[in-house]
């Protein structure tokens, strides 16, 4: 029995339903299809048969028509399949996907609820149908079907009960791939400010040294802290300092929006800013728009919790900024930690060279 999977893309899109990563709590996604489909035709034997996923995202917005998805299917014709979309309203995989219950058509032609276009479209000619949802944390996410029975002359309710069984099935799995996902990315994010944590920050450095090394290539590396960042402990207190934290993260991704930066929290008011394929020159135009637009803001000036009023903090924080590049800055003859700590160290060093020379101000390591 040769499956048909919809391309990565595809497949990443419809089910990975948190963040988009190529594989999914350890299994490929086409795999996992793949061995679902499988098992399902081993135990109610089907001339073909599909899964079929939502887009989560055209879900979510209530002005599109939500289209569900051949994200694996294997049978006669199936290649043409895989890959397409139907309306969720259409046949009996959209009355599945509706009503959340399992459905038996032991003869489709008798059925008002079947869409024949698609046999129309591949050129296969269906007799028989069950489906079951796939249901996950009470939301349906998609259907699998099995068309045509095999061995006997239509497909019965024992049949039914086992499709159900593998719906529950590729639930779990997808549901437990999500939880595992998520505490890994957890893991890897400062739990006030969102951003990337200190630990992620010195994986991805140091896997984009290994990079540079093997390709002869460029990273950047920006490093700054808040000025006057203590004054407003001091003053409004730490509540106010973690609220204003947290709305340097948020300059910081509209900032980089649309690059490859890696942003974290260094520690405290400390923050690193990782740029791969980029030099010295465009690194420092990045770094000087990243002090305007720290300087020119203004603080808590929307009411947050915990706060009677808006505090508007403006003219008082500021930053000062490191900038650092390997190989222009950084010898690269050393192991790749020890690469990996000298531009950490070249970066923090522009960075405290910014502030005795006034703060406020980017620092730019010579070549």
């Amino acid at each position: 029995m040769h499956i048909h999977i919809a391309e990565t893309s595809l497949l990443k899109r419809l089910l990975d339903r948190k963040k988009r990563r190529k594989e999914f709590y350890g299994l490929e996604l086409g795999d996992l299809l793949r061995d679902i489909l499988t098992w399902a035709n081993s135990f109610v034997p089907a001339e073909s048969g599909s899964i079929l996923f939502d887009d989560p995202v055209i879900k979510k917005n209530p002005k599109k028509k939500t289209l569900l998805y051949f994200a694996g299917c294997f049978g006669k014709s199936s290649e043409a399949l895989v890959g397409t979309s139907l309306h969720d309203t259409l046949g009996i995989v959209g009355e599945t996907y509706h009503t959340r219950q399992p459905y038996i058509s032991k003869d489709v032609k008798k059925d008002k609820k079947f869409f024949s276009k698609i046999d129309k479209k591949t050129g296969y000619e269906t007799a028989s149908i069950i489906c079951a949802p796939i249901i996950i944390n009470k939301s349906v996410i998609g259907v699998i079907e099995l068309i045509n029975r095999r061995g006997q002359k239509n497909f019965n309710m024992n049949d039914l009960v086992l499709l159900e069984i593998f719906a529950g099935y590729t639930a779990s799995v997808i549901h437990t791939g999500l939880i595992a996902r998520s505490f890994e990315e957890l893991a890897k994010r400062d739990n006030l400010t969102g951003l990337f944590n200190d630990r992620y920050f010195y994986q991805t450095l140091e896997g984009e040294v290994k990079r540079v090394l093997r390709k002869n290539s460029k990273v950047t590396l920006i490093f700054f802290d808040l000025d006057h960042f203590k004054d407003v402990n001091d003053t409004h207190g730490h509540l106010a300092g973690s609220a204003v934290l947290k709305e340097v993260a948020e300059l910081l991704n509209k900032l980089f929006r649309g690059t490859k930066a890696v942003i974290a929290r260094y520690g405290g008011d400390e923050f690193v800013i990782v740029l791969p394929d980029t030099g010295l020159h465009a690194s420092g135009d990045y770094a000087e728009r990243l002090r305007a637009c720290i300087a020119g803001h203004t603080f808590l000036k929307k009411r947050r919790l915990g706060f009677k009023q808006s505090l508007n903090i403006k003219n008082l924080i500021t930053c000062s900024v490191g900038v650092a590049c390997l190989p222009e800055n950084v010898s690269s003859k050393g192991t790749v930690r020890d690469t990996v700590e000298q531009l950490i160290r070249a970066a923090d060093s522009a960075m405290y060279t910014a502030k005795e020379r006034g703060k406020n101000m980017v620092f730019v390591q010579e070549k």
